[in-house]
């Protein structure tokens, strides 16, 4: 480890002396790249610096602790070598999660929310109804800005399909682990033999695509223009303003309606469409990865089964995690931080764990 540090505090030396080059400051595009990682990479030097300080003030203790005659100076020494090894062995914990590969997607502020009702009929139409106020008032609770972009109504007040846009500092790193089969498991309201039924939701949390990042060609597009609807599928508007935008070369359809605007719908359903497409390319990327690491860590696919809301027991469990929570009432009202913190902990661990694991097959094969 402390020759990655070592390269760490070379590479920010070399950053810090860059920034102060004309040639630098006079690109912007170079400016912003170079402050990014300066920036970055600040934090692990500084955990760096401190552990290099605290081992010194360790050898200092301890050589205290060995010629030092007086009894209290050595009760003093040996209390002052227990703390500063206690504060060592927490910076480099705090080390190895800061050298851990970044999720590039993490530092994201903008998310699209993706809410579909799976197998179980209307009542999965209710349930996602029920998630999509979940995420609404978790995004309520973080001041996080929520906006609708795309919904399709099921025949008793559900949703088929919900598409928002949620803005807050760092949110996709907070939500991606939301991504998944949601499983509900209750007594429906149209069920009057009291009957329990179980009926699944998918999220996915996909974070908005910017137009660097996902080209699109516009002869790869269909663009087709209707008439908007509601609810039972009566008409809202009167003019022809929804858009369904068909992506040629893979196949993907986005539909809007929302607007009354055709221009409006039109933005909203390619900002829907560049977001899919940069989740595409990562699934395949990880899919490429995963085929040459067959040990890497879960990654909350939108194929697992990873919650279940059990009303009847008021019980909410994540599956991936092993996590139960006896207070399904208050997690529906978008108390999600227990869970989230859990699960990104967990995360943590493992990839820390993957990063180890890494570490000793390289040396053994160094060897």
């Amino acid at each position: 480890m402390f020759k990655k540090l070592e390269d760490v505090e070379r590479r920010y030396e070399t950053l810090s002396h860059l920034l102060s080059q004309p040639e630098v400051i006079n690109n912007q595009d170079e400016l912003q790249k170079a402050a990014k990682e300066y920036a970055e990479l600040g934090k692990v030097v500084d955990l760096y610096r401190k552990l290099k300080k605290l081992e010194g003030e360790i050898k200092g203790s301890q050589h205290l602790l060995l010629n030092e005659e007086e009894e209290e100076m050595k009760r003093l020494a040996k209390e002052e070598l227990n703390r500063l090894t206690e504060e060592k062995e927490r910076v480099e914990e705090d080390l190895r999660m800061a050298l851990l590969p970044k999720d590039p997607n993490d530092e994201k502020n903008n998310i699209l929310l993706e809410i579909r009702a799976g197998t179980g009929g209307e009542e999965a139409g209710l349930f996602a109804a029920d998630l999509f106020r979940m995420y609404a008032k978790l995004a309520e609770k973080h001041r996080w800005r929520m906006e609708i972009l795309s919904r399709h109504y099921t025949g008793v007040g559900g949703f088929k399909e919900i598409i928002a846009m949620i803005e807050g500092k760092e949110v996709y790193s907070r939500l991606k682990f939301e991504s998944g089969v949601h499983r509900v498991q209750r007594v429906p309201t149209t069920e009057s033999q009291g009957r329990i039924h179980t009926s699944t939701v998918t999220v996915a949390i996909l974070p908005e695509a910017e137009e660097v990042e996902v080209q699109i060609d516009p002869n790869d597009l269909r663009i087709d223009i209707f008439r908007s609807s509601g609810p039972g599928g009566q008409s809202v508007n009167t003019t022809d303003s929804a858009v369904r935008i068909t992506h040629l070369p893979t196949g993907m359809v986005v539909s809007c309606q929302d607007e009354k605007s055709q221009h409006k719908n039109k933005a909203k359903a390619l900002k829907i469409l560049r977001a899919r497409l940069l989740d595409k390319a990562k699934q395949e990327k990880q899919t490429e990865i995963s085929e040459k690491r067959r040990n890497q860590v879960g990654t909350g696919e939108r194929s697992e089964r990873i919650r279940t809301y059990n009303f009847p027991q008021g019980r909410v469990t994540d599956h991936r995690i092993g996590l139960t929570l006896y207070r399904l009432d208050g997690i529906l009202e978008g108390d999600l931080e227990e869970i989230i913190d859990a699960l990104t902990t967990h995360y943590q661990a493992e990839a820390l764990k993957g990063e180890w694991e890494n570490s000793k097959f390289q040396s053994s094969n160094a060897k």
